[in-house]
């Protein structure tokens, strides 16, 4: 795990990735119940336990624009959400030298 969140370090400063994270202590005015992705307002697929599913119906996909325009509002960027994940690097690496 700690691996994949230096990654997330490393790219963090390239333009093309908006990389926010939502906080355990954000006041929740969404809770995401699956994973989605929205593509340019046309289309949503959503990932359940047992399948995926493409959504297309305008509304629908206005839905989840505006599920992932409330995570998003939550979310910290930028020097914030740097500091998260190395708050939790750290916080693996002390647990490792803990426990094992």
């Amino acid at each position: 795990m700690r691996g994949q969140l230096r990654h997330l370090l490393a790219v963090m400063p390239l333009a093309s990735i908006p990389l926010g994270i939502i906080p355990f202590t954000a006041q929740r005015t969404v809770w995401p119940l699956e994973a989605y992705y929205v593509h340019d307002d046309t289309m949503a697929v959503v990932e359940t336990p047992t399948a995926e599913i493409t959504v297309t119906q305008p509304r629908e996909v206005a839905a989840y624009a505006k599920a992932f325009a409330g995570l998003a509002s939550m979310a910290v960027y930028g020097d914030a959400a740097r500091a998260l994940i190395q708050a939790t690097i750290d916080a693996l690496v002390r647990f490792r030298a803990f426990c094992c």
